[in-house]
């Protein structure tokens, strides 16, 4: 049996400035962008990587009034699950990241349990780790 991981959902408060950042920051593309609606999901990839798949959808899409308010109170607290990447170049990777608007957690450090990364949020407030492949 083989299994992979097809995509993950990020909740964003506006997903066009969601598709900029994550565009110039990681170099994703979108693949799908459906609209349902006041209300669309985006995926976004990349051609030379499969599997890697991100969906981009607001607080409020396919979800209940409640829920999507819990969603935006977590969104706007920053306490959904971060997003981990790893990056052949995490210092470029890093650089633009900030120069598409990240805001800064991390500066690229090596951790004492291995990794070298970083961390950032997103414009949505999501934190987004990258560790050097």
């Amino acid at each position: 049996m083989t299994i992979s991981l097809q995509y993950t959902h990020l909740t964003v408060h506006d997903p066009d400035e969601a598709i900029a950042f994550y565009r110039d920051a990681l170099g994703l593309e979108v693949q799908n962008d459906v609209s349902n609606g006041d209300f669309r999901w985006v995926t976004m990839g990349t051609s030379t990587q499969p599997g890697l798949g991100i969906v981009l959808s607001e607080p409020h899409a396919g979800r209940s009034q409640e829920d999507g308010d819990t969603m935006a109170r977590l969104l706007a607290k920053g306490m959904l699950p971060m997003l981990n990447f790893t990056a052949s170049d995490l210092d470029a990777t890093f650089e633009q990241a900030v120069a598409a608007g990240g805001e800064v957690l991390q500066e690229p450090i090596a951790q004492p349990w291995g990794p070298r990364d970083c961390a950032f949020r997103d414009p949505s407030g999501n934190t987004v780790r990258i560790s050097q492949a």
